[in-house]
């Protein structure tokens, strides 16, 4: 039965807003972001801004986060990495939606032998380690934020095609959507107002799980000195820098690891809460 979608969202609320863990992530993500536009306006000092004399600074009025071996200020950079980490995250994210949707969405509606083409095209494209393609991306583009995004979208989108083809395969059956095609309705317009719309849920939740894996994934590509270059700051830059000196300076290492994993263990609890707050299944 096709969703009565004001009923259906005020229930997905109330499931959602029972759960204080969740709220708490969703406070904790909007802070972040908040921080990420407006943090470094805080700070009289710019991410690059080098003062030697005063390197390696402890936490303190001057440097409320501490300084770096260069003498930059960490608060600045680490709230310029989360516009960063948060930017890439997001646009990975929604691109990976895009592609995923429409690939999952005609391959299932299709049905038949372009189906299958289809999704055999995704095995194959699955099978590419990911880390394989950033080095050939950086060896033709040079390291930098869109051969992250060009990297992590080659593949990414495959998991969410997944997910559309298997809900779409599963409502093309009911009864109203037989009723559409009956009564004339193109192909375009059962998925634009029948499928996709019911299947919302589900995609909405992926795309919140897909965030965390993608900061991470820039994280983790910036540590190995494959992602974002200095002078930029980015989460995964600064856990590199503070690496080395996590014995004589913790705060260099604490700070962008703590964030990066308030960040990750926030849109992960979201998007849990989220795909079970979004299941018509568990409607009362």
């Amino acid at each position: 039965m096709e969703h009565e979608f004001p009923g259906f969202w005020r229930d997905a609320w109330r499931r959602f807003s029972s759960n204080r863990p969740a709220l708490f992530a969703l406070w904790t993500l909007a802070a972040i972001g908040a921080m990420a536009i407006f943090g470094p306006l805080f700070s009289s000092y710019s991410y690059y801004d080098i003062h030697l004399e005063w390197h390696d600074t402890p936490p303190g009025p001057k440097f409320w986060f501490g300084s770096d071996e260069l003498g930059r200020d960490l608060f600045t950079r680490i709230w310029w990495g989360a516009r960063i980490s948060l930017f890439i995250g997001i646009a990975a994210a929604l691109i990976d939606m895009i592609f995923g949707v429409i690939w999952g969405s005609v391959a299932a509606l299709a049905g038949g032998r372009l189906d299958e083409i289809m999704m055999r095209i995704c095995d194959i494209l699955y099978a590419i380690p990911y880390l394989l393609v950033v080095i050939l991306l950086t060896v033709i583009r040079g390291s930098g934020i869109a051969t992250i995004l060009i990297a992590m979208t080659c593949t990414g989108w495959i998991n969410m095609a997944r997910i559309v083809r298997g809900q779409i395969l599963q409502i093309k059956e009911y009864d109203y959507v037989v009723a559409a095609r009956l009564n004339g309705a193109s192909n375009a317009r059962i998925l634009a107002k029948h499928l996709i719309p019911n299947a919302i849920g589900p995609i909405i939740a992926a795309v919140t799980l897909t965030v965390p894996t993608a900061i991470f994934t820039e994280a983790f590509l910036s540590f190995l000195g494959l992602g974002v270059q200095a002078p930029a700051a980015s989460w995964g830059v600064m856990v590199n820098d503070g690496l080395s000196a996590m014995r004589y300076y913790p705060w260099r290492l604490l700070f962008p690891s703590a964030m990066l994993t308030l960040t990750m263990l926030s849109c992960n609890l979201l998007g849990n809460t989220l795909r079970d707050a979004l299941d018509p299944r568990l409607r009362r």
